[in-house]
């Protein structure tokens, strides 16, 4: 009989335990498979969590499972899917439906290949699918939610002594109102966001007047700021804060809590995983971790209330010695059999050539110097902004691009790297380069605004003391993603500097400037100069918060994909060169040195950074397998 796991012995004849479970972050991980490298991938897999799940619910004998949204975007299965308009079943629901999910909530990625797409899919779900803050901007229902804003789940519970009683479960669904700027392009005119503790506090009334027993906030939001911000992207602890909520399901920044992820601060306690006081758990992304929540309920005047809660975050992996990564469990032979059709047909699709390169493209030295992949997608951006506006009233103003590492480690491993070898370049190699399915837009930015936007970029590197030896060069939290550079620019970066901006690109030190000797087209820019910037529709409509950017700023927009921009490119060209770039520098720190962290296959491509002051540090690999180089500032 279930229930053997040792948090369930407490529970006393009237009491029941309730095993909560997440997944969280999935984007299209049905597998444990990187198509961008085509070839397995421990760390990742709905396929293994489902194991997880399996297990989880022999240890208990009441169960639910949850996902917090993000699904149906981020690897090539899921992208290949809608390119081709899906299966009759769509794969991903399919497993879903297979494992008997409660509920799930929608993540802003979910809205990447459009809303009608969405709706198409989660059409296919066998289970609720809730979201409170994402209402419809025009026709009949206008201001209502596009998704039921949550859900009453009625269960029957078997208490310690075999008794059977009904409970009310309230489910509610947020997601961060940043969606509406992150996929502009989709969403414009269809929809708008609220605030997502305003809102989750609008409901509690309501689902408690329904009867809910318990409140769980399936929220797809990070943990941050501890007060509430109006529109806080990260708003898990004010959430936390709410009278009515019970239960927090978290996600949205890939990190796995309770945890050594979180350090612990006001309301959040990383051990005992809870925030205020409130169990909470993250899942990590991509099927890494099964979240769990074990609650021991008491029954008093004819309503459960929760006694005690232990929260977990469950692995699919472990590293083992010498870096290695070993399995914790097997694939679930059910989600093979239905992910298997579409394995195979992404695996034919990014493995078609579309072209040869002369040079290898990686990402390894990316906040270093100029990459090779990097630069050739600024080229690219930049040679079909160029080609919009030749014969418009702005063919006169400088073109320039901005772009941004994806793969580049960080919290996605040191396997998350860019490294496409010389020669045959294949449609797997143009995703690694652009991930998300972005288009090409255009910006018209001042000299000033341009120095800012750089400005928001050196937020990747930690502020360094003059004079003192290995001290971290970046900021682990910072998303690579957000490390713009642009093209045909040169400067200095003064690390001694604080950051300008914040996380969130807000003015953090109105004072403070890292960037020196701002150079553009070899002349030093002109802060009331205009330039035009080529960058991805994500950030042009505000994604990151960047200085110039915003729907009413973009100036052109052909709707040209950057992969499909990509495969022309080399389609046109017998083998691809990648563009000399200016680049940056940091400024001079004489006795003073910093340490930067890469993928092991860094060793191979060190002569592309012959002019820094690198050198590997005689340590083997990190505790999670990188390579670790000194820089001599």
């Amino acid at each position: 009989m279930p229930g053997t796991h040792p948090f369930a012995a407490g529970a006393k004849a009237k009491q029941a335990h309730l095993r909560i479970m997440e997944t969280t972050d999935l984007h299209g991980h049905l597998l444990p498979y990187d198509y961008h490298a085509d070839r397995p991938l421990p760390t990742a897999g709905l396929s293994r969590t489902a194991s997880l799940i399996a297990a989880a619910r022999a240890e208990a004998p009441n169960t639910l499972l949850f996902d917090n949204g993000d699904v149906l975007q981020g690897s090539a299965l899921a992208d290949h899917l809608a390119a081709s308009g899906a299966a009759a079943r769509h794969p991903i629901i399919a497993a879903m439906n297979l494992l008997g999910y409660d509920a799930a909530t929608v993540g802003n990625h979910d809205f990447n290949h459009g809303l009608p797409y969405l709706r198409r899919v989660l059409s296919e779900a066998a289970f609720p699918v809730v979201c409170a803050n994402l209402l419809a901007a025009d026709g009949a229902q206008a201001g209502q939610p596009l998704f039921p804003p949550y859900v009453l789940l009625d269960r029957v519970l078997t208490d310690g002594a075999g008794h059977r009683a009904p409970i009310r479960i309230g489910v509610i669904g947020l997601l961060p109102p940043q969606t509406l700027i992150w996929d502009h392009a989709h969403l414009a005119g269809r929809a708008i966001t609220r605030d997502i503790t305003e809102t989750a506090a609008a409901c509690l009334p309501g689902l408690r007047a329904a009867g809910a027993d318990l409140v769980i906030a399936l929220a797809h939001t990070g943990i941050g700021a501890p007060d509430h911000q109006p529109g806080q992207e990260d708003a898990a602890l004010p959430l936390a804060r709410l009278r009515g909520i019970d239960v927090l399901l978290l996600g949205h920044r890939h990190r796995v809590f309770p945890g050594p992820d979180f350090p612990p601060g006001e309301g959040v306690d990383p051990q005992r995983g809870t925030l205020y006081g409130k169990p909470a758990v993250m899942a990590g992304f991509a099927g890494s971790h099964l979240g769990l929540i074990d609650l021991v309920l008491d029954r008093r005047d004819g309503r459960w209330q929760i006694a005690a809660a232990q929260p977990e975050a469950r692995p699919i992996f472990r590293r083992g010695a010498e870096h290695c990564i070993r399995p914790t469990v097997a694939d679930a032979p059910g989600v093979l059999a239905l992910a298997a059709p579409a394995h195979a047909a992404a695996l034919a699709d990014i493995r078609r050539p579309v072209g040869r390169c002369a040079v290898t493209l990686h990402s390894y030295f990316a906040p270093l110097a100029p990459a090779p992949g990097v630069s050739l997608v600024a080229e690219v951006q930049r040679a079909h902004v160029a080609r919009l506006l030749a014969r418009g009233p702005l063919a006169g103003l400088p073109v320039l691009a901005a772009t941004a590492p994806f793969r580049c480690g960080g919290r996605s491993g040191s396997e998350a790297f860019t490294d496409i070898p010389a020669g045959s370049v294949l449609r797997r190699h143009l995703a690694d380069l652009s991930p998300f399915p972005n288009t090409i837009q255009a910006l018209r930015l001042t000299g000033a605004e341009l120095a800012d936007w750089l400005e928001r970029a050196a937020g990747l590197f930690a502020r360094i003391t003059p004079g003192q030896p290995d001290q971290p060069l970046i900021l682990r939290d910072f998303p690579i993603y957000n490390f713009d550079m642009i093209s045909d620019a040169s400067f200095a970066i003064d690390l001694s500097q604080p950051a300008r901006f914040g996380p969130a690109g807000e003015l953090a030190e109105p004072g403070a400037h890292r960037i020196r000797d701002l150079r553009v087209l070899g002349r030093p820019l002109d802060p009331l100069a205009e330039v035009i910037i080529a960058t991805n529709s994500y950030r042009a409509a505000g994604g990151g918060q960047f200085a110039g950017t915003g729907p009413d700023r973009i100036v052109a927009d052909a709707g040209l994909g950057i992969e499909a921009a990509l495969i022309a490119h080399f389609a046109a060209t017998d083998c691809v060169t990648t563009p000399a770039q200016p680049g940056w520098r940091f400024c001079p720190m004489p006795g003073t040195s910093v340490l930067f962290d890469t993928g092991p296959g860094a060793r191979d491509h060190l002569h592309d950074v012959a002019g820094l002051n690198l050198s590997p540090l005689a340590l083997g690999l990190t505790a999670e397998g990188f390579l670790r180089y000194r820089l001599t500032l």
